[in-house]
């Protein structure tokens, strides 16, 4: 059984791989996790099923977690972290002896992981993603709709006075920046948009607990957590507002699977089919979760591992390490 912490220099910066492995002769399933700077590699490692089928690998990207320390702000930018990506998957294929990978991504992950397709496909024997990113002025749009005519609804005074003093975003950005976003986000997840589950409706008992409670993070990595996040999102965010999959990425040449939640709100769902159904891929599958928002990982945590290891068991490319 392996199981390794390391760092690995990307783009001149160490950052923090955390690689679990059963057989070493598996498949690479690397994760990309959200935000940005939102480190939640125990999400993959508590399917410890996985194991059998894949060597599972959780990556803290720069400026977050156990990859806190050393990066400047000037260098949180997303084609950054793109190129990352691709080095840590070259790094993965000539450790590992293989010529492709597998990538999964949510949320930010899932923007990450289709900008890395589209880049630098070579290395990618295929993608799934969930909470998947598509348009981030639309995404802003649609969430804060959602957010403001719930709490209408509900007669939630006070959520309707926050929501409409921070106002409408901008080309996917709030005024008020960072702090007018987690408002928004607040409210969003309190009327379910981020998952239907009552013990979801906010912040820490969706992402806090269930991190805490995994035993994944050692203090420093904790630490690198609280320090980064908020640092790496308020670096990116701007950027990452301005990403429109449907006007620049109509063509993937992996593999390409979404897992989405029918009641996301959080990357709202309803912005996906519409692309998905433009885009060109070798093979390519939408697989809606009717019962989940922005996190079918585990929301519907039986399907989505029985549809992970049935998809991606199907890939096969004569001649190819996989």
């Amino acid at each position: 059984m392996l199981d390794e912490k390391s760092k690995v220099v990307l783009g001149g910066l160490p950052q923090l791989i955390h690689i679990k492995s059963e057989n070493e002769a598996n498949p690479v399933l690397l994760f990309l996790h959200g935000g940005p700077g939102v480190v939640n590699r125990h999400a993959v490692f508590s399917y410890g099923e996985l194991l059998s089928c894949f060597t599972l690998v959780g990556w803290d990207q720069r400026g977050s977690g156990g990859s806190y320390k050393g990066s400047p702000v000037e260098k949180l930018k997303v084609e950054r972290f793109v190129d990352d990506a691709h080095e840590l998957t070259v790094y993965l294929c000539e450790r590992f002896k293989k010529d492709k990978i597998f990538v999964i991504g949510g949320s930010w992950g899932s923007a990450l992981g289709t900008l890395l397709c589209h880049k630098y496909p070579d290395n990618i024997a295929a993608y799934v993603g969930f909470g998947q990113f598509v348009d981030g002025e639309k995404n802003e749009e649609i969430s804060y709709e959602f957010a403001l005519n719930e709490a209408k609804k509900a007669k939630d005074n006070a959520s309707v006075a926050t929501l409409e003093r921070i106002g409408k975003p901008v080309g996917g950005v709030y005024k008020g920046g960072f702090d007018a976003m987690m408002a928004q986000r607040k409210v969003m997840m309190k009327y379910g948009g981020y998952s239907k589950s009552e013990e979801k409706r906010d912040y820490f008992n969706s992402m806090v607990v269930p991190m805490l409670k995994s035993g994944e993070y050692t203090f420093g990595e904790l630490w690198g957590v609280i320090r980064g996040y908020k640092i790496v999102l308020k670096a990116m965010w701007d950027e990452v507002a301005g990403l429109n999959f449907p006007r620049d990425i109509r063509e993937i040449k992996v593999p390409y699977f979404v897992f989405d939640g029918r009641l996301d709100y959080n990357t709202p769902a309803q912005l996906v089919e519409d692309w998905f159904n433009e885009l060109t891929a070798p093979v390519k599958e939408l697989i809606w979760f009717e019962e989940s928002g922005h996190n079918p990982m585990s929301d519907e945590r039986e399907k989505f591992l029985r549809l992970l290891t049935d998809k991606l068991g199907n890939i096969r490319e004569e001649g190819v390490r996989i």
